[in-house]
Parts: C-alpha cells; structure tokens; sequence
C-alpha cells in the first residue's frame, strides 16, 4: 500500500486520460488499496489558473475528486508552517504546499516535476 499525492498536473492527466501519465502511475491511482489524496491547494491552483486563462479544466473540483474516490486533504496551519519553513528549492507557492503536505501526512507525490524530486520526499515518477 502507498498513500499517494497527486501534484496538480498529474491530477489533470488522470482525468484527461492524458498518455504522458505513465502506466506504472495510472496502475497505483487505480488500485483501490492505494488511498489517493488531492491537496485542496491543486483544486486552488486550478481555480486560479482558469480564472486568468491559463487552464481549461473541468468545473467542480469537489465532485470530480469525490467521484473518483479520492480523499480530500485540507491545508492546516501547520501545513502553512511548513511550507514556509521548506528550502528555496522551489517557488511555486502551490508546489511547495504538496511538498509540505506529503512530509507532514507521510505520502508519496506522484509528479512530473524535477523541482520537487529534490526535497526529501518520496516521490513517484509520473511519467513512468
């Protein structure tokens, strides 16, 4: 069993059926012993980046991640401490909340993203 976070991108990807989203990474979201959490900071990020254009994607958030069967994982304040007191590794606000978040609740973030993969987390190569 992993306890599996989804970076935002990655969370588009499976619900696109996106093909960069690799077999070995669609096969652990889909299996059921793997709980898979969504970061109300992607449902965020999302929201954002379709208010100014910058995405398209589907509306209502909450009802897609609950249809898929994803667990919500709410932002804390000790998150937010956190995120703050996380290297300069990385400057996206919204990223460094999933790094926070899986350090603090002990999951592995499925991504794409380099940036990430230099924190001391456990990661998962999404492309693979």
């Amino acid at each position: 069993m992993k306890r599996l976070l989804l970076d935002t991108h990655v969370l588009l990807w499976w619900l696109s059926d996106d093909p960069q989203l690799g077999a070995s990474s669609r096969q652990a979201i889909a299996n059921p012993r793997n709980p898979v959490y969504i970061s109300a900071a992607s449902a965020w990020e999302i929201s954002i980046k379709k208010s100014i254009g910058k995405l398209t994607a589907p509306d209502d958030m909450d009802a897609i991640v609950e249809s898929e069967g994803f667990e919500k994982l709410p932002i804390t304040v000790f998150h937010g401490d956190q995120a703050g007191s996380l290297r300069e590794l990385h400057k996206d606000p919204f990223d460094r909340m999933l790094i926070a978040q899986a350090q603090s609740e002990g999951l592995v973030i499925v991504t794409n993203d380099q940036k990430i993969i230099q924190y001391k987390i456990r990661t998962m190569d999404a492309k693979t």
